[in-house]
């Protein structure tokens, strides 16, 4: 499925993993493609590999969490590109996040996650939004967890963080219909991508792919359809809507 010509689609923590794979897929389908990631580094890597591809990407070095900086970076998008119609809320810390009871879990450590994995989106939102409702038309997916529906043990900040996601989407979905943007939010199982993590070995992994419907481990593949049909013309009269994409662990 392609995209009209021009659209511009802005990506958060696509340096790497899911938000890397989002990208890719996205300038595949004829996006231009503004990759927003921590990293400088691995952002350019991205955009140089969809240019090298014959795709539109430029490379933004941002922090979610920086208002001032995320300004900065709406005007660069829109001089550099065009005013985005479309915004994938990846961004998260989850990876680097330790397992464990929630009584260890530090107030510091329990702010910085609510301030990129919550605060974080809602300040993206707020300043991309303007664009979307100048054009009269936009979309915004945002990327919650399976783990709000399982009740994970070890991980209360993520999990928390991740259900927050989903409040903040029905209700930016109201407020925003009436501009013609729609806002939708994923659930995604525990994917496979090149990110190491302590936290889950590949055992692990298998043993929680048993337990799904369709019984095999979740890669990021698995996702990018939904993603692309959330942004597409095809979802525009989906708004406010939860899409758990887990291969069926839980049903929702």
């Amino acid at each position: 499925m392609s995209e009209p010509e021009g659209r511009v689609v802005v990506v958060t923590g696509a340096g790497q993993g899911l938000g890397r794979a989002f990208a890719t897929s996205l300038a595949d389908r004829g996006w231009a493609v503004a990759i927003l990631d921590l990293d400088e580094e691995k952002a350019s890597r991205v955009a140089e590999q969809i240019v090298a591809a014959g795709g539109t990407a430029l490379a933004y070095a941002a922090d979610i969490s920086d208002e001032r900086r995320l300004a900065a970076v709406v005007s660069a998008i829109s001089a550099d590109l065009g005013d985005p119609v479309g915004l994938v809320n990846n961004a998260a810390l989850f990876s680097e996040l330790a397992m464990g009871p929630f009584e260890q879990i530090d107030a510091a450590t329990w702010d910085r996650v609510m301030r990129v994995n919550v605060t974080g989106t809602f300040l993206t939102c707020r300043a991309f939004a303007p664009a979307m409702r100048r054009r009269g038309y936009g979309k915004i997916v945002n990327v919650s967890s399976s783990t709000v529906f399982t009740g994970r043990g070890g991980y209360l900040h993520y999990v928390t963080s991740k259900a927050a996601l989903i409040g903040m989407t029905r209700s930016l979905a109201t407020e925003l219909g009436q501009d013609g943007v729609r806002v939708n939010v994923i659930a995604p199982g525990s994917t496979e991508t090149e990110i190491e993590r302590t936290t889950i070995s590949r055992a692990d992994r298998e043993r929680l792919a048993a337990q799904t419907a369709l019984g095999r481990v979740q890669v990021p593949d698995d996702l990018i359809g939904v993603v692309g049909f959330l942004l597409s013309d095809a979802s525009d009269f989906v708004t406010g809507q939860t899409i758990v994409v887990d291969g069926g662990l839980t049903f929702h």
